[in-house]
């Protein structure tokens, strides 16, 4: 096959909303590694179920995409493979299995990775055995593949390379030299255990490749599914920084017509090929017709996270509030604050809320204990010390913030920028009560504000409408936008309220941000405070 570089420059750009040529410094497109990885496909691979049986394994521009970046794209410095981990987010019936076996023949044929381990993963043996057995058929089906591999009933050997599927539900999980990991329908894990262990396993490995493939989850405690998708999410929307991680996702919005066939094309690129236009037909009428069926169409066959709680603001709407508006301009104009503390060893934010005219203008403040920062960004690839560097937040230095540097802090924002602070609403809980004292004696108007529905319901409804109204502006401020990328809310029209249990990741700015706005909107005075003139208890 041949495969011109225009054409692989081309394909590479066909992943939803991502561009690999961003964040590729360092790296380099290999148009002919591309082109070969495709041919090797499109040549030895066949279909081993249904019409196209026996039948060589044609791929679409939307697959061409995701193995042209896989194994085109490679690092400056030694060759090696840029990509280590990738999520292919796709609904049902848009031919995961196949493509899956595809990859493993692929890395296990070519990839010249000595005594290379490769794994298939999902959380049911039955599931497991699907993606082992396509492998084997595919293999046996091409006879330059078939002679130079071993196929045993729970291995595949080529050389010094082998290949094995795996379960959550089996004991074997450690002691793993993993190269290869296709993790499959990672939705179904109830656990992150098994990929976890796979994950620290490709430690050792000269150029490790880890891909999920999976329809989405619903929302659920502890899903790794979601957590994948999250971050995937980010990477893909510039959120995140990660150019090793390659995100492929096909989904409608909570926001779009799941009864319209466009919305259907969106989510499901093999449409009219491996899923068939009239099956989602029949599956629309029944949801239809059946409320009880109408999640289900929806996770399954457009990829939309379902369940009782929803994202609360997005991306564009909170991006479109962006403006040139500066702490300094509102020297003297009175201003409200909210102040989220951590238990001293996460987030701690400050947010100065001013009503401008008709707009409310914010300005975050964080402090992060140094450790806790370094972990989660080992952990998690939040960019703590990007934003430490940008004065976006402050490192404090040991494992815990001492609540008297935030009261210091704070007292010092105040006076550099002459802010005529009205009120401040301060987290009731942890620190909180002593740093209302504190700030009290320095003669501020402080108070204990609950974070749950009571106090966060009416504050939380107000900053909703000036967002949607275009009529709160920020500055863009980087770690805020991440926090409010992570919000999850109460469910229920004139319920909501920002849930820290249940979001994505840190909301604390947020939180603050909605104790602010909400003590802002309402200018509140002081002699009809509600929490003077009623009895309160603090839990």
């Amino acid at each position: 096959m041949r495969t011109l570089p225009i054409e692989i420059e081309r394909l590479v750009r066909l992943v939803p909303g991502y561009d690999p040529f961003t964040n590729a410094d360092g790296y380099y497109l290999d148009h002919q590694a591309a082109a070969e990885a495709i041919s090797f496909i499109e040549t030895c691979c066949t279909h081993v179920k249904g019409e196209w049986a026996n039948q060589p394994l044609r791929l679409e521009p939307w697959q061409k995409a995701i193995f042209a970046n896989l194994f085109g794209w490679k690092r400056e410095s030694d060759d090696m493979r840029r990509y280590r981990e990738a999520l292919i987010f796709i609904p049902r019936k848009n031919s995961k299995t196949t493509m899956a076996a595809a990859l493993v023949c692929l890395v296990l044929f070519t990839d010249g990775e000595p005594g290379a381990e490769c794994y298939s993963s999902a959380a049911e043996r039955e599931q497991a055995r699907l993606c082992f057995e396509c492998v084997q058929n595919m293999i046996r089906q091409e006879p330059e593949m078939a002679r130079l591999a071993k196929l045993y009933k729970f291995s595949v050997v080529v050389g010094g390379s082998s290949y094995k599927a795996l379960s959550a539900e089996a004991n074997t999980k450690h002691g793993f030299n993993a190269h290869l990991v296709v993790n499959d329908e990672l939705h179904a894990h109830k656990t992150p255990e098994l990929t976890e262990v796979l994950m620290t396993s490709t430690g050792a490995r000269r150029q490790p490749l880890f891909v999920h493939l999976t329809t989405s989850d619903y929302e659920r405690e502890g899903s790794i599914c979601n957590d994948k998708h999250d971050y995937a999410s980010k990477v893909r929307d510039g959120l995140i920084a990660d150019p090793a991680f390659l995100p492929v996702i096909y989904e409608a919005t909570k926001e779009d017509d799941w009864t319209s066939e466009e919305v259907w094309q969106k989510a499901n690129p093999n449409l009219d090929i491996s899923i068939k236009r009239e099956y989602l037909q029949r599956e629309c009428a029944r949801a239809r017709e059946d409320p009880a069926y109408e999640n289900t169409f929806k996770r399954l066959h457009l990829n939309i996270r379902t369940e009782a709680l929803d994202r609360w603001i997005t991306t564009d709407k909170w991006d479109a509030c962006r403006d040139t508006v500066h702490i300094e301009e509102i020297a003297g104009v009175p201003c409200w604050c909210g102040l989220d503390l951590a238990s001293s060893q996460d987030f701690n934010a400050f947010v100065v809320a001013a009503p401008v005219g008709d707009q409310m203008h914010v300005f975050p403040f964080f402090w992060v204990p140094h450790d806790t920062a370094a972990k989660r960004e080992r952990e998690r690839r939040i960019p703590y010390s990007v934003w430490s560097n940008e004065n976006l937040l402050t490192l404090t230095p040991g494992d815990v913030t001492d609540p008297d540097t935030i009261y210091r802090d704070i007292i010092g924002i105040i006076d550099r920028y002459r802010l005529n602070v009205r009120e401040i609403a301060v987290d009731r809980a942890f620190q909180g009560l002593d740093l209302i004292q504190k700030l009290t004696k320095e003669g501020f108007l402080a108070f204990a504000h609950g974070q749950g529905s009571l106090g966060m319901i009416p504050p939380t409804k107000v900053t909703k409408d000036l967002i949607l109204s275009g009529r709160l502006k920020h500055d863009g401020h980087a770690v805020l936008r991440w926090m409010m990328s992570n919000v999850v809310v109460n469910p229920g029209e004139g319920k909501e309220y920002p849930m820290k249990d249940k979001s994505a990741d840190k909301i604390d700015g947020v939180v603050a941000m909605v104790m602010a706005v909400g003590r802002a909107a309402m200018e509140p005075q002081p002699q009809a405070s509600f929490y003077e003139s009623e009895t309160v208890e603090f839990v």
